[in-house]
Protein backbone atom coordinates (compact mmCIF):
# COMPACT_ATOMS: atom_id res chain seq x y z
CA UNK A 1 0.00 0.00 0.00
CA UNK A 2 1.33 3.44 -1.05
CA UNK A 3 1.85 6.31 1.48
CA UNK A 4 -0.79 8.08 -0.01
CA UNK A 5 -3.15 5.19 0.22
CA UNK A 6 -2.26 4.92 4.09
CA UNK A 7 -2.71 8.64 4.55
CA UNK A 8 -6.30 8.22 3.05
CA UNK A 9 -6.83 5.62 4.84
CA UNK A 10 -6.62 6.85 8.28
CA UNK A 11 -7.49 10.45 7.12
CA UNK A 12 -11.15 8.70 6.70
CA UNK A 13 -10.91 6.70 9.86
CA UNK A 14 -10.17 9.72 11.94
CA UNK A 15 -13.25 11.66 11.35
CA UNK A 16 -15.52 8.52 13.44
CA UNK A 17 -14.52 6.06 15.72
CA UNK A 18 -14.90 3.44 13.60
CA UNK A 19 -13.61 -0.08 13.68
CA UNK A 20 -9.84 0.90 12.96
CA UNK A 21 -9.80 3.67 15.16
CA UNK A 22 -11.22 2.08 18.26
CA UNK A 23 -8.47 -0.96 17.75
CA UNK A 24 -5.96 1.87 17.84
CA UNK A 25 -7.51 3.49 20.59
CA UNK A 26 -5.24 1.56 23.95
CA UNK A 27 -2.37 3.19 22.18
CA UNK A 28 -3.81 7.01 21.80
CA UNK A 29 -4.44 6.57 25.91
CA UNK A 30 -0.57 6.22 25.92
CA UNK A 31 0.09 8.49 23.03
CA UNK A 32 -2.30 11.30 25.34
CA UNK A 33 -0.95 10.58 28.74
CA UNK A 34 3.00 10.97 27.26
CA UNK A 35 2.04 14.35 25.50
CA UNK A 36 0.31 15.49 28.36
CA UNK A 37 3.73 14.54 31.03
CA UNK A 38 5.69 16.07 28.55
CA UNK A 39 3.77 19.27 28.25
CA UNK A 40 3.69 19.41 32.23
CA UNK A 41 7.54 18.67 32.36
CA UNK A 42 8.15 21.92 30.60
CA UNK A 43 5.50 24.15 31.89
CA UNK A 44 7.19 22.73 35.31
CA UNK A 45 10.33 23.82 34.77
CA UNK A 46 11.87 20.27 34.55
CA UNK A 47 12.56 20.26 31.43
CA UNK A 48 14.23 23.28 30.06
CA UNK A 49 12.80 26.27 27.88
CA UNK A 50 14.01 29.41 26.65
CA UNK A 51 12.01 33.32 26.80
CA UNK A 52 12.80 34.89 24.38
CA UNK A 53 12.89 39.29 25.41
CA UNK A 54 10.21 39.76 22.81
CA UNK A 55 6.44 38.42 23.26
CA UNK A 56 6.00 35.31 21.16
CA UNK A 57 2.85 33.90 19.19
CA UNK A 58 2.19 30.46 18.30
CA UNK A 59 -0.05 30.05 15.44
CA UNK A 60 -0.44 26.12 15.32
CA UNK A 61 -2.90 23.41 15.64
CA UNK A 62 -3.79 20.47 17.32
CA UNK A 63 -5.53 18.49 14.22
CA UNK A 64 -2.60 16.47 12.10
CA UNK A 65 -2.24 18.08 9.04
CA UNK A 66 -2.55 21.43 7.30
CA UNK A 67 -5.30 23.85 8.51
CA UNK A 68 -4.31 26.84 7.25
CA UNK A 69 -1.90 28.14 9.13
CA UNK A 70 -0.02 30.01 6.47
CA UNK A 71 -2.59 32.18 5.67
CA UNK A 72 -3.38 33.26 9.68
CA UNK A 73 0.77 33.87 10.02
CA UNK A 74 0.42 36.34 7.14
CA UNK A 75 -2.90 37.70 8.13
CA UNK A 76 -1.44 38.02 11.96
CA UNK A 77 1.30 39.55 10.47
CA UNK A 78 0.11 42.19 8.96
CA UNK A 79 -2.66 43.17 11.44
CA UNK A 80 0.39 43.70 14.25
CA UNK A 81 2.04 46.26 11.48
CA UNK A 82 -1.05 47.90 11.39
CA UNK A 83 -1.04 48.50 15.31
CA UNK A 84 2.31 49.42 15.28
CA UNK A 85 4.09 46.56 16.03
CA UNK A 86 7.38 45.38 13.79
CA UNK A 87 6.85 41.59 13.83
CA UNK A 88 9.62 38.97 13.12
CA UNK A 89 8.16 35.44 12.03
CA UNK A 90 10.06 31.82 12.82
CA UNK A 91 9.67 28.53 11.26
CA UNK A 92 10.97 25.19 11.57
CA UNK A 93 10.84 25.07 7.56
CA UNK A 94 9.43 21.75 6.30
CA UNK A 95 11.83 20.51 3.66
CA UNK A 96 14.54 22.99 4.58
CA UNK A 97 18.25 21.91 4.87
CA UNK A 98 20.75 22.59 7.73
CA UNK A 99 20.31 22.33 11.00
CA UNK A 100 21.67 26.24 11.70
CA UNK A 101 19.03 28.98 11.91
CA UNK A 102 18.55 30.40 8.19
CA UNK A 103 17.39 33.89 6.88
CA UNK A 104 14.86 33.85 4.16
CA UNK A 105 14.90 36.30 1.48
CA UNK A 106 12.35 36.87 -1.64
CA UNK A 107 15.14 35.09 -3.74
CA UNK A 108 15.90 31.44 -1.42
CA UNK A 109 15.25 28.27 -2.64
CA UNK A 110 12.01 26.71 -1.75
CA UNK A 111 14.35 23.57 -1.14
CA UNK A 112 16.98 25.14 0.95
CA UNK A 113 14.36 26.83 3.31
CA UNK A 114 10.81 25.43 2.87
CA UNK A 115 7.61 26.40 1.00
CA UNK A 116 5.83 28.28 3.64
CA UNK A 117 8.48 30.28 5.00
CA UNK A 118 9.54 31.68 1.29
CA UNK A 119 6.01 32.14 1.08
CA UNK A 120 5.47 33.78 3.92
CA UNK A 121 8.35 35.89 3.51
CA UNK A 122 7.03 37.47 0.25
CA UNK A 123 3.74 38.50 1.00
CA UNK A 124 4.94 40.09 4.39
CA UNK A 125 8.15 41.07 3.76
CA UNK A 126 8.92 40.78 7.32
CA UNK A 127 11.81 39.09 8.52
CA UNK A 128 11.57 35.06 8.38
CA UNK A 129 14.10 32.97 10.10
CA UNK A 130 14.10 29.28 9.69
CA UNK A 131 16.09 26.69 12.16
CA UNK A 132 14.81 23.24 13.74
CA UNK A 133 15.62 24.98 17.31
CA UNK A 134 13.05 27.83 16.87
CA UNK A 135 14.81 29.43 20.31
CA UNK A 136 17.54 29.25 18.29
CA UNK A 137 15.82 30.86 15.40
CA UNK A 138 14.01 33.99 17.40
CA UNK A 139 17.64 34.80 18.79
CA UNK A 140 19.07 34.90 14.93
CA UNK A 141 16.51 36.65 14.02
CA UNK A 142 16.65 39.13 17.08
CA UNK A 143 20.08 39.66 16.59
CA UNK A 144 20.17 40.85 12.87
CA UNK A 145 16.60 42.87 13.35
CA UNK A 146 16.93 44.10 16.87
CA UNK A 147 14.05 46.75 15.33
CA UNK A 148 11.39 43.49 16.01
CA UNK A 149 9.39 43.77 18.99
CA UNK A 150 7.01 40.12 18.58
CA UNK A 151 7.66 37.56 17.33
CA UNK A 152 5.64 34.68 15.40
CA UNK A 153 6.12 31.41 15.14
CA UNK A 154 4.69 29.47 12.26
CA UNK A 155 3.56 26.22 13.41
CA UNK A 156 5.54 25.10 16.73
CA UNK A 157 2.80 24.34 19.02
CA UNK A 158 4.02 21.33 20.39
CA UNK A 159 7.66 22.94 20.55
CA UNK A 160 7.38 23.60 24.17
CA UNK A 161 11.24 24.07 24.35
CA UNK A 162 10.58 27.44 23.51
CA UNK A 163 8.14 29.99 25.91
CA UNK A 164 5.31 31.87 24.28
CA UNK A 165 2.92 34.21 25.90
CA UNK A 166 -0.56 33.91 23.16
CA UNK A 167 -1.25 30.48 21.38
CA UNK A 168 -3.48 31.04 18.80
CA UNK A 169 -4.68 27.18 17.89
CA UNK A 170 -6.22 26.92 14.39
CA UNK A 171 -9.21 24.12 13.02
CA UNK A 172 -10.28 23.82 9.80
CA UNK A 173 -14.12 22.23 9.07
CA UNK A 174 -13.04 18.70 10.08
CA UNK A 175 -12.76 19.87 13.53
CA UNK A 176 -11.24 18.15 15.94
CA UNK A 177 -12.47 14.36 14.01
CA UNK A 178 -13.30 11.67 16.36
CA UNK A 179 -12.21 13.73 19.29
CA UNK A 180 -9.15 10.71 19.68
CA UNK A 181 -5.38 11.67 19.85
CA UNK A 182 -2.88 9.62 17.32
CA UNK A 183 -2.88 6.94 16.45
CA UNK A 184 -6.62 6.57 16.75
CA UNK A 185 -7.38 10.00 16.27
CA UNK A 186 -5.97 13.20 14.43
CA UNK A 187 -4.89 15.00 17.43
CA UNK A 188 -1.68 16.00 18.75
CA UNK A 189 -2.93 16.97 21.66
CA UNK A 190 -6.40 16.27 23.63
CA UNK A 191 -9.14 19.07 22.46
CA UNK A 192 -9.28 19.75 26.27
CA UNK A 193 -5.52 21.55 25.87
CA UNK A 194 -5.20 25.19 27.02
CA UNK A 195 -5.15 28.19 24.68
CA UNK A 196 -5.79 31.64 24.02
CA UNK A 197 -7.92 31.84 21.09
CA UNK A 198 -9.66 29.09 18.45
CA UNK A 199 -10.13 29.74 15.23
CA UNK A 200 -12.00 28.00 12.43
CA UNK A 201 -10.80 28.13 8.88
CA UNK A 202 -14.36 27.34 7.48
CA UNK A 203 -17.15 29.10 4.95
CA UNK A 204 -19.26 27.87 7.85
CA UNK A 205 -19.47 28.06 11.11
CA UNK A 206 -22.11 26.45 12.78
CA UNK A 207 -22.96 25.47 16.43
CA UNK A 208 -22.52 21.80 16.43
CA UNK A 209 -18.57 23.36 15.10
CA UNK A 210 -17.97 25.93 17.44
CA UNK A 211 -18.61 23.82 20.02
CA UNK A 212 -16.61 20.81 18.96
CA UNK A 213 -13.53 23.12 19.19
CA UNK A 214 -13.90 24.93 22.17
CA UNK A 215 -15.22 28.18 23.62
CA UNK A 216 -15.57 31.21 21.32
CA UNK A 217 -13.82 30.31 18.20
CA UNK A 218 -13.65 33.18 15.43
CA UNK A 219 -14.35 32.53 12.03
CA UNK A 220 -11.38 32.60 9.63
CA UNK A 221 -12.45 32.82 5.70
CA UNK A 222 -9.60 32.03 2.77
CA UNK A 223 -11.11 34.28 -0.40
CA UNK A 224 -9.04 34.07 -3.67
CA UNK A 225 -10.60 36.60 -6.58
CA UNK A 226 -8.22 36.42 -9.64
CA UNK A 227 -5.65 34.27 -10.91
CA UNK A 228 -2.05 35.28 -12.22
CA UNK A 229 -0.37 33.50 -14.86
CA UNK A 230 2.96 31.98 -13.68
CA UNK A 231 5.12 32.82 -16.72
CA UNK A 232 3.83 36.62 -17.64
CA UNK A 233 2.20 37.90 -14.23
CA UNK A 234 -1.21 38.71 -16.31
CA UNK A 235 -4.33 38.51 -13.72
CA UNK A 236 -8.14 37.52 -14.56
CA UNK A 237 -11.03 36.93 -12.63
CA UNK A 238 -11.61 33.48 -11.37
CA UNK A 239 -15.01 34.03 -13.44
CA UNK A 240 -13.32 34.46 -16.81
CA UNK A 241 -12.06 31.13 -16.82
CA UNK A 242 -15.29 29.60 -16.76
CA UNK A 243 -15.79 27.45 -19.77
CA UNK A 244 -12.39 26.66 -20.23
CA UNK A 245 -10.33 23.32 -19.86
CA UNK A 246 -9.49 23.37 -16.06
CA UNK A 247 -7.39 21.30 -13.93
CA UNK A 248 -7.02 22.69 -10.39
CA UNK A 249 -4.07 21.16 -8.45
CA UNK A 250 -2.95 21.33 -4.59
CA UNK A 251 -0.30 20.11 -2.97
CA UNK A 252 -0.94 21.42 0.47
CA UNK A 253 -2.54 19.43 3.61
CA UNK A 254 -5.75 19.92 2.84
CA UNK A 255 -6.64 20.00 -1.02
CA UNK A 256 -10.32 20.03 -0.77
CA UNK A 257 -10.66 23.54 0.45
CA UNK A 258 -8.50 24.70 -2.41
CA UNK A 259 -11.31 22.79 -5.03
CA UNK A 260 -14.32 24.13 -2.67
CA UNK A 261 -13.14 27.70 -3.23
CA UNK A 262 -12.79 27.35 -6.86
CA UNK A 263 -16.11 26.10 -6.85
CA UNK A 264 -17.66 28.51 -5.30
CA UNK A 265 -16.24 30.89 -7.74
CA UNK A 266 -18.26 29.16 -10.50
CA UNK A 267 -15.71 26.95 -12.22
CA UNK A 268 -15.81 23.30 -13.24
CA UNK A 269 -12.48 21.70 -13.02
CA UNK A 270 -10.66 17.88 -12.69
CA UNK A 271 -9.20 17.65 -9.19
CA UNK A 272 -5.33 16.94 -8.89
CA UNK A 273 -4.85 16.72 -4.94
CA UNK A 274 -0.99 16.02 -4.40
CA UNK A 275 0.82 14.98 -1.06
CA UNK A 276 1.39 18.32 1.00
CA UNK A 277 4.69 20.01 0.29
CA UNK A 278 4.75 18.21 -3.33
CA UNK A 279 8.06 19.06 -4.25
CA UNK A 280 6.91 19.14 -8.03
CA UNK A 281 10.52 17.90 -9.44
CA UNK A 282 8.20 14.88 -11.23
CA UNK A 283 6.39 17.06 -12.92
CA UNK A 284 2.70 15.90 -12.19
CA UNK A 285 1.32 18.14 -14.83
CA UNK A 286 3.13 16.57 -17.83
CA UNK A 287 1.16 15.00 -20.81
CA UNK A 288 -2.34 16.73 -18.95
CA UNK A 289 -4.36 18.05 -21.74
CA UNK A 290 -5.62 21.21 -20.15
CA UNK A 291 -5.52 24.81 -21.05
CA UNK A 292 -5.28 25.87 -17.18
CA UNK A 293 -3.45 24.32 -14.79
CA UNK A 294 -4.25 26.51 -10.99
CA UNK A 295 -2.68 26.37 -8.61
CA UNK A 296 -1.83 27.61 -5.16
CA UNK A 297 0.48 30.43 -3.90
CA UNK A 298 2.25 27.51 -1.78
CA UNK A 299 3.07 25.50 -4.55
CA UNK A 300 3.66 28.42 -6.83
CA UNK A 301 6.69 29.21 -4.82
CA UNK A 302 8.12 25.40 -6.06
CA UNK A 303 7.11 25.74 -9.63
CA UNK A 304 8.32 29.01 -10.12
CA UNK A 305 11.84 28.06 -9.30
CA UNK A 306 11.68 24.70 -11.63
CA UNK A 307 13.02 25.56 -15.49
CA UNK A 308 10.22 23.46 -17.62
CA UNK A 309 7.38 24.69 -15.00
CA UNK A 310 8.29 28.09 -14.28
CA UNK A 311 7.87 28.81 -18.59
CA UNK A 312 4.62 26.39 -18.91
CA UNK A 313 1.63 29.03 -19.88
CA UNK A 314 -1.19 26.92 -18.87
CA UNK A 315 0.04 27.25 -14.91
CA UNK A 316 -1.83 29.98 -13.30
CA UNK A 317 -1.98 30.95 -9.44
CA UNK A 318 -4.76 31.19 -7.06
CA UNK A 319 -3.75 33.57 -4.52
CA UNK A 320 -6.04 33.81 -1.11
CA UNK A 321 -6.33 36.21 1.58
CA UNK A 322 -7.51 35.41 5.31
CA UNK A 323 -10.70 37.55 6.32
CA UNK A 324 -11.12 37.18 10.33
CA UNK A 325 -13.03 39.56 12.78
CA UNK A 326 -11.11 42.48 13.71
CA UNK A 327 -11.98 42.09 17.32
CA UNK A 328 -9.48 38.96 17.37
CA UNK A 329 -6.31 41.44 16.15
CA UNK A 330 -7.70 43.95 18.70
CA UNK A 331 -7.37 40.97 21.30
CA UNK A 332 -4.20 39.48 20.26
CA UNK A 333 -2.73 43.62 19.83
CA UNK A 334 -4.46 44.28 23.56
CA UNK A 335 -2.56 41.00 25.74
CA UNK A 336 1.14 41.97 23.07
CA UNK A 337 1.13 45.35 25.10
CA UNK A 338 0.30 43.83 28.15
CA UNK A 339 3.37 41.31 27.68
CA UNK A 340 6.46 41.94 30.19
CA UNK A 341 9.94 41.83 28.67
CA UNK A 342 12.22 39.50 29.47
Amino acid sequence: MSNTSLETMFTRAWLRRGPLACALYPVSLLFRALASLRARLYRSGVLASTRLPVPVIVVGNIFIGGTGKTPLTIWLAEALRAAGFRPGIISRGHGGKGALPREVTPDAAASEVGDEPLLIARRTACPVVVGRVRADAGRALLAAHPEVDVLITDDGLQHYALQRDIELVLFDGRGVGNGWTLPAGPLREPPSRRRDFNIVNTAVLDAALSKAVGTAPFQMQLRGGYAEQLVSGERVELGALAGRRLVAAAGIGNPGRFFAMLKAAGLAFIELPLPDHHDFRDDPFAGLETDVILITEKDAVKCGQIENLKNDPRLWVVPVTAHIDPALAEQIVEKCRGCSPA
